[in-house]
């Protein structure tokens, strides 16, 4: 694969990683499994348990696992076509994806911003 489709490919396929790994992590549809996992991830008795539900609870560790499941259903290969592409290729795909969601959480954060200010407004308003 041309090295341009490579590139391509890495920022189109880090969106869908960003979006599995955001909504798995920090949404609501998925709140029971991850508050049972952070208590889990608290409380179990072992390091090994502590880390395992951890990696639930953090957007960044769990992308690593949805780009193993991407590059297992895509064969995303990067720079080389042996097995080291697989590996580029995969740290390139959570970075890129980690930095998706971190823009995502900037955008997310001015908007509620935004509108607890017209919240606060509108309740001045209403006082006068």
């Amino acid at each position: 694969m041309p090295i341009q489709l490579q590139i391509i490919w890495l920022f189109l396929l880090s969106i869908p990683i960003a979006c599995v790994a955001w909504t798995v992590t920090k949404e609501e549809i998925f709140k029971e499994p991850r508050d049972f996992c952070i208590k889990k991830s608290q409380h179990c008795r072992t390091l090994l348990e502590r880390k395992f539900f951890y990696l639930f609870t953090c957007e960044y560790c769990f992308s690593h696992y949805v780009v193993i499941l991407f590059l297992f259903l895509t064969g995303y290969k990067l720079l080389m076509e042996d097995w080291r592409g697989y590996v580029i290729g995969g740290f390139a795909l959570v970075w890129i994806a980690n930095v998706y969601m971190n823009l995502f959480a900037l955008i997310r954060q001015d908007l509620k911003k935004d509108k607890t200010e017209t919240e606060v407004m509108e309740k001045k308003e209403k006082l006068k």
